[in-house]
């Protein structure tokens, strides 16, 4: 019996025992084979056990976290909740959840979700934690993606929601504050019922076509409020579309732009007409040409657009002066205005700039430019009569090109074309009429991109100066002239030889050089600070444009005295035909500017008219000798004489000489032996950009010991 009951309990203990094995090998057969990871942890939270879901989730093996902290692979921020969390646990049992961010083998981290409880021993104390771990990061994400776009929904622009088919179900409160309409009386209704009659079918067809290609739309849109008043706004529509790529819902978002809108009336109001002339102005006269290009592209019937330019305006303005000058443009739009019907527009585009448009001509190219050219001829005949300006009789003429647009649909081209034509007919005698050329079309084209890009260039600060040493017969660096580069976006470097005309014929050049002159004082002031380079002088060139204003002796002595520059170290360097427009104001100019200590040298010297009568009475200081003499005085003596007259010129008017364009030992040596001890070219030095010429004077100046 006794026997018996001992085989009975040992029989019983090794049924147990298989029983706990089967169900440890089917817990370890679930832990394995769960997507989430299941761990143990001892009281420290070190892993004493890891199923395989960990390499899927985190890239990390068994081998790799068993017996290390748990707390090493949480984010440093979350690291404090798995030791307060086994607290809790050890002190009151229970199941416990835990967000927190893990990080993963790659080094990123991952968001996620875990149930933690303990695990007891046969007393009942917890001598264990077990754990699952769940990556949640997709969820987490779209949570946030959701608590955003909640946040932007309630922004305060008007925000729509509506399905596939236009029903509106939901709207935000800005929309409700925009539109007057509350969210219980447009839940269900078409968005149509906002429409305010302003636009056509047309409008609403195009619209609904840009969607349906690229999934949005944007433009302004005019919206009637529930008390009836018509507003514009301005209109996002986007198409959100499903798994399958079809459209389920479309998401509009809107703000009301009337105050803009308001403001931007008023002030085309104000600007649509020439307050002199009362003319309009370049923008009525653009408006009014888009329409009469379309309208002829639709009758087929032939216009022509007649720019007109008054010869010689700027003498009456220097003569008689500007009120003068103001009288002749009124009276010269008042005889446009009479030559033409009713039906045509006479507008001024700026100073003595106007332009006639003549609409609904003959279908027939050929009668058509004969329509143009009488009414052209009459527009010359009229304004080639003698004015009455106040006291006095003036007598002007004007020259006129034509355009003719059936085909059109540039309008800025049709004005470029006209343009063109009219400086054909005054490069041909003034007091004539051109039609435009087709052939004149790549002319054009290219100069009203480089004008546009030259534009951009000077409001966006792409030019810089480039600094080429000046050295004497010694080898000591003097100074340098500073030379305008263009830093184009697309073509690079560009030399002043490709842009420098243009500037001049647009008027460009002005603030071009009122740019060289600020960065040449700054340049100037920069070496002053330094012991090294403060005897350095700087050497710019002046424009005929920018020498001729009225203010310019102002201009330079404000900039001098704004920079804190030494007006000795500053050089303007000068060409003979600018200074024969006008040398008496020259002169005047130079001497107003050298009473303050700045000097003045004479560019390309020899090129010109070299006139003795007036090189005598001229306030320079130094004459440069052009480089094409230089280059040739070993192989030309006309050149080489050219160059010893202009020594030994300089040297009778007591003026120092510079020679330009020195290439060569032996080019230096036959100038030097001239009695030419001032050098510039390729033999001392490139023009170099301000960071490469800092790095040539440390080579270039001495050092402080060789001072010594």
């Amino acid at each position: 019996m006794k026997i018996r009951l001992v085989s009975n309990n040992f029989g019983e203990r090794e049924l147990f025992e298989t029983r706990l094995r089967e169900s440890e090998s089917r817990y370890r057969l679930l832990a394995d084979n769960s997507s989430d990871m299941i761990a143990s942890l001892d009281l420290n939270g070190r892993y004493l056990y890891v199923s395989p879901a960990s390499v899927t989730l985190f890239g990390q093996t068994e081998k790799e976290l068993l017996g290390r902290p748990a707390t090493d692979f949480m984010h440093p921020d979350d690291r404090r909740l798995l030791p307060v969390l086994i607290e809790k646990i050890r002190e009151r049992p229970g199941i416990h959840t835990l967000t927190y961010r893990r990080r993963r083998k790659n080094g990123g981290y991952a968001w996620v979700e875990s149930t933690v409880q303990g695990a007891r021993d046969g007393a009942g104390t917890v001598n264990e934690i077990v754990l699952t771990a769940r990556d949640i990061s997709e969820r987490r994400q779209a949570e946030e993606d959701r608590r955003i776009a909640a946040i932007a929904f309630e922004t305060q622009g008007g925000m729509i929601v509506s399905d596939a088919d236009g029903t509106i179900l939901r709207v935000n409160r800005a929309f409700t504050e925009i539109t007057g309409y509350t969210l219980a009386e447009v839940v269900g209704r078409k968005t149509g019922m906002l429409n305010s009659g302003h636009h056509d079918q047309a409008f609403y067809d195009a619209m609904w076509e840009t969607i349906a290609r690229t999934g949005t739309w944007q433009g302004d849109v005019w919206n009637r409020r529930k008390n009836g008043e018509v507003y514009p706004v301005g209109l996002i529509i986007t198409a959100v579309t499903g798994p399958a790529g079809n459209v389920t819902h479309y998401v509009g978002a809107f703000t009301d732009i009337t105050q803009r809108k308001a403001a931007e009336d008023e002030i085309e109001h104000l600007a649509f007409y020439d307050p002199l002339t009362r003319l309009p102005n370049r923008r009525l006269l653009e408006d009014r040409l888009n329409q009469a290009l379309a309208s002829s592209a639709r009758s087929r019937r032939e216009g022509a657009l007649l720019f007109i330019d008054l010869d010689n305006f700027k003498t009456i303005n220097d003569t008689l002066g500007h009120d003068k000058g103001d009288l002749l443009l009124q009276q010269t739009a008042q005889r446009l205005t009479a030559c033409v019907r009713e039906t045509d527009t006479v507008a001024r585009l700026g100073g003595d700039e106007f332009v006639v448009m003549l609409e609904d001509l003959s279908g027939n190219r050929s009668e058509a430019a004969a329509q143009a050219r009488i009414v052209g001829e009459k527009l010359l005949a009229a304004l080639g009569k003698p004015y009455r300006l106040a006291s006095c009789e003036y007598e002007s003429s004007a020259s006129i090109g034509v355009s003719l647009f059936c085909d059109h649909e540039n309008m800025d081209k049709l004005l470029k074309q006209a343009d063109l034509a009219m400086y054909r007919a005054k490069t041909a005698g003034r007091n004539g009429l051109r039609f435009f050329d087709p052939e004149m079309q790549s002319a054009i084209a290219a100069r009203a991109m480089l004008e546009a890009e030259l534009r951009t260039a000077i409001q966006e600060g792409q030019f810089t100066l480039h600094y080429q040493p000046q050295v004497n017969s010694m080898g000591r660096l003097t100074g340098a002239e500073a030379l305008l580069r263009w830093q184009h976006p697309e073509h690079g470097l560009m030399f002043p030889d490709l842009f420098i005309s243009l500037a001049e014929e647009t008027g460009l050049i002005v603030p071009l050089g009122r740019w060289v002159l600020e960065s040449a004082c700054a340049q100037l002031a920069a070496w002053a600070a330094r012991p090294d380079t403060a005897h350095l002088t700087l050497a710019i060139n002046v424009s005929a444009s920018q020498f001729h204003q009225a203010d310019f002796v102002e201009q330079v002595l404000a900039t001098l005295e704004r920079t804190g520059v030494d007006p000795r170290k500053l050089k303007l360097e000068l060409t003979e035909s600018m200074l024969l427009d006008d040398i008496d104001d020259a002169i005047a100019k130079m001497l107003a500017m050298k009473a303050f200590g700045l000097s003045f040298s004479m560019d390309d010297f020899g090129t010109g008219y070299s006139s003795l009568a007036y090189l005598k009475n001229l306030p320079l200081s130094q004459l440069k000798i052009d480089r094409s003499f230089v280059t040739d005085v070993h192989s030309d003596p006309n050149a080489a004489a050219i160059a010893k007259t202009i020594v030994f010129l300089a040297q009778s008017l007591g003026l120092t000489v510079i020679a330009e364009g020195v290439e060569t030992e032996a080019q230096r040596d036959f100038l030097e032996s001239s009695g030419c001890h001032n050098y510039q070219g390729y033999l001392f030095g490139r023009a170099l950009p301000p960071e490469a010429f800092e790095a040539y004077l440390s080579q270039a100046l001495p050092r402080p010991a060789d001072c010594a």
